[in-house]
């Protein structure tokens, strides 16, 4: 088992997802209500697996597989239907956290693009998560940390992420109360 690999930290992360996010919409249209940069790649200065994460955030549960089909047309790869893990004190019903996931064409820039439904719990996990990492650099760099020492478990992305889960809702937590003392919104 080689496990997943974390690369430092690269300055052009930025520029794939707005050349990525660029193709997507034209592929989408008005089906994508927005595009947004998520993950580890989208915090200046965070390891991460060298993956752009993304997130097409659309209006209902019926368009998640309309943006599938259309990204299917255009030769990515559709992952099985999922939900997201439930963070504890969050809502815990299933169309919080429902999402579908395709993948980028064969040999091209490695992407994940995740799709969810606007105001949704997970919807607003990964760009609340984002941005308040973005807003505390120690944070940031401690689960930089904590990302570099899982990685040297070896682990397949499913164990990695299990591991990693819980580490990101004790960061999640904390970042609800900033949100309400600042008035973030997505």
């Amino acid at each position: 088992m080689t496990g997943i690999v974390i690369a430092r930290p690269d300055e052009s992360w930025p520029a794939q997802y707005e050349k990525t996010a660029h193709a997507v919409g034209g592929l989408l249209g008005e089906l994508a209500q927005r595009i947004d940069h998520i993950g580890s790649t989208s915090v200046p200065g965070l390891p991460a697996k060298d993956i752009i994460d993304m997130q097409v955030t659309v209006g209902t549960e019926p368009e998640l597989d309309d943006v599938v089909e259309r990204m299917v047309a255009a030769d990515w790869e559709s992952r099985p239907a999922k939900r997201d893990h439930v963070v504890p004190g969050l809502p815990a019903d299933d169309p919080q956290w429902v999402k579908r996931l395709v993948v980028e064409p064969m040999y091209r820039r490695k992407v994940n693009l995740h799709i969810r439904v606007a105001g949704r719990a997970n919807q607003r996990y990964a760009l609340l998560f984002r941005d308040y990492l973005r807003s505390h650099p120690d944070t940031a760099k401690a689960y930089g940390t904590f990302k570099r020492q899982a990685a040297m478990f070896k682990l397949d992305v499913g164990d990695y992420t299990d591991l990693k889960d819980p580490v990101c809702d004790l960061i999640y937590l904390p970042a609800e109360e900033w949100a309400a003392s600042t008035g973030w919104t997505p």
